[in-house]
Formats: C-alpha cells, sequence, structure tokens
C-alpha cells in the first residue's frame, strides 16, 4: 500500500505573547493557513508576451516558447493561475531568448518574473544549458567559441536575474545530449569533446559563481539507469547538484501509482530532494503506445473529449496524491494550465483552450486548496499561552483580537513565540 499524503502533516507549537512578553494564557485566536511550502506548479509560457510585452528582437515574432501565443483572456487565466499553483516556470531557451546574438528577451522575462514574484509565486528559470532550441548563428562558431558562448550566457542570465529568479533548471537532458542527432546544433557538437560530465560540471560551476545563493537542479526525461549512474558519476565528481528534476509527461496514458512511486524511489536514494519537474496528462485521445519520441506524433486536431475529461481529472488527483505522499518530493510541476498553445497541441490543459475549467482544475483545486489546507479554525492558548497547529508545511496567520501574525510552520519548527497583543 502506497503513503498516505497525510503523513506529510507537521504539528508546530505558537507561543503568543504580549508586548512585555507575558504569556496570553487562555486567549482565544483563529488559525488559518496562507500558503503551501510544497511546490505546486505549472508553465507562465502563456503569460510572457501579456506582461512581458511585445518582444524586444527583430526576429522576436519568431520567438519558440511553445504557448508563448497570448491567451484568450489573459485576465481570467492569471485569476486562475494564482488561485491554484504557488511556482512557476519560465521559459529562457536561448533561440528564443538569444535570436541575434548579443540582443535578448531578458527585459520581457524580467517583467514576468516580477509579476509572479510580486504575487508570491516562485519563478524557475528553464534551461539554463539544453541541446534543443538552440540559435542558427551558434552553428557557426568554432567549439571553443560554442564554449564561451555559453559560459557568457550563464553568467549573464543567473547574475542579471538573481533577486528575482533563484531557481534554474541548470542543464536539461543530459543523458542523451552528447547523442542527440534530430536537429543539428552546437552544444551537442560541444557535449561531444566535452562528455556529459564536462558539460553538467559547465553549467553547475558557472551558474553557481553567478549566483552563489541560487538553487540548481539537473532535469532529464530519460528516467532508466542511466541516468541514475549519470547522476552518480556527477556526485562522486563533486559536483554540488541542489535538486533532481524527473519529467512526467504522459501522453500515452497514466503510468499508474505504482510505477511513479518506484521511479521517486530509485531516484530519492540518493538523498536529493526531487523535483517532478514537467508533468502532463491528457483529456483527450492518448498518444499510440508504439511512438518513441513525443515529438514525432503530429495530428491535424487533438480535441478535449467528455470521456478524457473525466479520466484525467480522475488520474490528476491519484498522481498528485502519490507524489504529494513520497517525503523525498519538494514540488510539482504541471506542463501547461490550458490547451491554448500546449505543447504538441495536445490536450493536456487543467482549462480549455477558450479558457473554461476542466474537470481536473477543479479535483486539482479540491486537493490543494481544501483536503490539504487548514481553513480559518479557532483555537485556545493554554496556560503558558501556546497554540497548537497541525497542517502541510507553509505559512499560517495567527489571529487574536485585531492583532493578525505570521508565521511558518515546518516540520522542526520548535515553538514560535509571537508578539499578539
Amino acid at each position: 500500500m502506497l503513503p498516505d499524503p497525510r503523513a506529510r502533516r507537521v504539528s508546530g507549537r505558537v507561543r503568543l505573547v504580549d508586548g512585555s512578553g507575558r504569556p496570553l494564557a487562555g486567549a482565544a485566536a483563529t488559525v488559518e493557513q496562507t500558503a503551501h511550502a510544497f511546490g505546486f506548479g505549472n508553465i507562465g509560457f502563456d503569460f510572457v508576451e501579456w506582461i512581458g510585452g511585445a518582444p524586444e528582437s527583430p526576429d522576436g515574432r519568431e520567438i519558440e516558447f511553445f504557448g508563448g501565443a497570448l491567451p484568450p483572456d489573459p485576465q481570467r487565466l492569471a485569476a486562475d493561475f494564482v488561485e491554484l499553483f504557488n511556482s512557476v516556470t519560465l521559459p529562457f531557451y536561448w533561440r528564443g531568448y538569444e535570436p541575434v546574438r548579443g540582443r535578448t528577451e531578458s527585459l520581457r522575462l524580467r517583467r514576468t518574473a516580477e509579476w509572479f514574484g510580486e504575487r508570491g509565486v516562485t519563478v524557475k528559470g528553464h534551461p539554463l544549458v539544453w541541446h534543443t532550441l538552440t540559435p542558427p548563428w551558434l552553428l557557426a562558431l568554432d567549439d571553443d567559441e560554442v564554449e564561451a558562448a555559453l559560459r557568457a550566457r550563464i553568467r549573464d542570465i543567473v547574475t542579471g536575474f538573481a533577486g528575482v529568479i533563484n531557481l534554474w533548471d541548470a542543464i536539461n537532458e543530459a543523458v542523451i545530449l552528447p547523442v542527440f542527432t534530430a536537429e543539428a546544433n552546437a552544444v551537442t557538437r560541444l557535449a561531444q569533446r566535452k562528455g556529459r560530465l564536462g558539460m553538467i560540471a559547465l553549467a553547475f560551476e558557472e551558474a553557481r559563481a553567478a549566483n552563489p545563493a541560487a538553487r540548481l537542479v539537473l532535469n532529464d526525461f530519460d528516467l532508466s539507469e542511466d541516468y541514475e549512474r549519470l547522476i552518480s558519476e556527477c556526485l562522486e565528481a563533486g559536483i554540488e547538484i541542489d535538486a533532481l528534476g524527473l519529467q512526467t509527461h504522459m501522453h500515452q496514458g497514466y503510468r499508474g501509482e505504482e510505477g511513479v512511486w518506484e521511479v521517486m524511489e530509485r531516484f530519492a536514494r540518493f538523498g536529493l530532494p526531487l523535483q517532478l519537474t514537467e508533468t502532463t496528462l491528457l483529456s483527450g485521445d492518448l498518444m499510440p503506445p508504439h511512438i518513441e519520441d513525443l515529438n514525432d506524433y503530429v495530428v491535424d486536431e487533438w480535441p478535449s473529449t467528455p470521456e478524457g475529461e473525466a479520466r484525467q481529472a480522475d488520474e490528476i488527483v491519484r498522481h498528485y496524491r502519490t507524489v504529494f505522499a513520497h517525503p523525498a518530493v519538494e514540488s510539482l510541476t504541471y506542463w501547461g494550465i490550458t490547451d491554448h498553445g500546449s505543447w504538441l497541441g495536445a490536450p493536456v490543459g487543467l482549462l480549455r483552450a477558450d479558457g473554461s475549467r476542466k474537470p481536473s482544475f477543479d479535483a486539482l483545486r479540491g486537493l490543494i486548496r481544501d483536503e490539504w489546507w487548514l481553513a480559518a479554525t479557532p483555537v485556545t492558548a493554554d496556560a503558558d499561552g501556546v497554540v497548537d497547529v497541525a497542517g502541510y508545511a507553509g505559512s499560517y496567520r495567527v489571529h487574536v483580537g485585531q492583532d493578525a501574525v505570521d508565521v511558518a510552520l515546518t516540520e522542526d519548527a520548535g515553538t514560535v513565540e509571537v508578539v499578539a497583543g
């Protein structure tokens, strides 16, 4: 039997004191949750043009931010996003970020990142190094020039966004990197010379030097033993990895609780936090099982269906319950809030293309904002002014009379003393 998500609950104690430090014995208070510590994320590609403004580069209209097109009702989409999610992944694909050498889209991405940050949403940049979606101008450079350009890109982005974005996928899909042949690119060419380990070291060392406070993630779709061996090699080489990213696109059907749990168990053995970085579940016809590379599947239309939406809602609940229950996991990022401009045109969103909510949105909201959420609860302080709080790790607000005090509840918080009167 798989663990219950309730095993993730933590308990804390809040001592209420007056301005002189005297316990408020018997004080009536109300405790309510205001935020989750666990990262419930989604991509924010749809918001870049709306919030960030029009592209700055001459070729900016060709930016390959799949899902980057302006949504039908951005205000409504924004409200739905912040109602459900507390983290967002923004696109830093090199081809879109710097379509012309030396001219970047940093300003519009900064505007977008700051907009989310102002709403309490943690921002993640994706990715610093990847062999796909590299700019055509890079191919004309020799290997030494490519490496210099790549190092400069990492330094410029991580330094420039420090304080706004402190979480990065440092390198994406390194397992396949040296043998990637789907498109000609200079990053794969460089990787064939430096090797996987050399490329990973380059990404992490440059990003770490650019912002020592940043958290850096090794991210991959290849969840085989090849990835496990690569992680072991990285750790043995002293590469400082802050979290392991596990992609779980499920265009061909839900892998099941046992299958997902087995994957998390295998990677939890490294003792690093896990991030489920790219999750998708379909609300329409499933991709045929014989397709090996999801990018090879092309259809004219891929609609969401009533039957598919019911299946997606059920699978969303099952998947999130399984992932949230695992103690090694710190976040789960869904890869598309809406079907509008979704990856591969697949019906993966929690909202339909017109912005209306699918059953999966309401089902997920029922978990995040109801089942795993402490609503306003009346409590009474004991003789020492202590109030016991039990819930899921995150931020809480304690109301005593006209006063309200915010506290953080974590597994090792102990007793937090607050002046509440």
